[in-house]
């Protein structure tokens, strides 16, 4: 008897492996997929990602200056930001991915402050075959982050090159694991 459990799929018997990520052939224009779990962004990898990346700018991480801002206190680094909303949506988008072909826009429409916990959602916009690679297609997606207000805080959009089923690096390795 086969049985489905959510992000799961049956190996034998009562054996499940857990099966992230999306193929090709997944995704359809217009379905939107909200990820989970969401991700509170602390004082620590506000400043250590501040540093991490050289940004220089003390709005990250000077108190005195920040509070004499429009602002009144720190901003997060908005890489940060960008990072998390998308770093959210890989396990349920692109985990299976060969490559992440690039960003065609990113909008910051709210801040993102040290205490705030973000949330990521994806909308599939297209989607097309490859021309070069038989194995694979192009899909283009709107990532968007919000925080715990329902705010949105940044929109994105990223294509990156998905494999069709049975064609991933994590297939490729599963099946000579056995």
């Amino acid at each position: 008897m086969t049985r489905r459990l959510s992000g799961m799929t049956q190996v034998e018997g009562q054996r499940f492996r857990e099966d992230p990520g999306l193929s090709y052939e997944d995704f359809e224009v217009g379905d939107i997929y909200e990820h989970w779990p969401g991700r509170t962004i602390t004082e620590t990898d506000n400043v250590w990602f501040t540093n991490l990346t050289m940004n220089t700018h003390p709005l990250h991480f000077d108190l005195n200056y920040a509070a004499h801002s429009e602002f009144g206190k720190p901003l997060v680094n908005s890489t940060l930001t960008l990072a998390l909303v998308a770093g959210m949506a890989v396990s349920s988008t692109s985990q299976k991915a060969i490559a992440n072909l690039g960003w065609e826009e990113i909008k910051m429409p709210a801040p993102v402050f040290v205490g705030d916990t973000l949330y990521s959602e994806t909308e599939v916009l297209d989607k097309r075959l490859s021309r070069s690679r038989p194995g694979a297609g192009i899909v283009r997606v709107r990532h968007s982050g919000k925080n715990q207000d329902g705010v949105y805080v940044m929109h994105m959009v990223r294509s990156f090159l998905a494999t069709k089923a049975g064609q991933s690096v994590v297939d490729i390795v599963r099946e000579r694991l056995g």
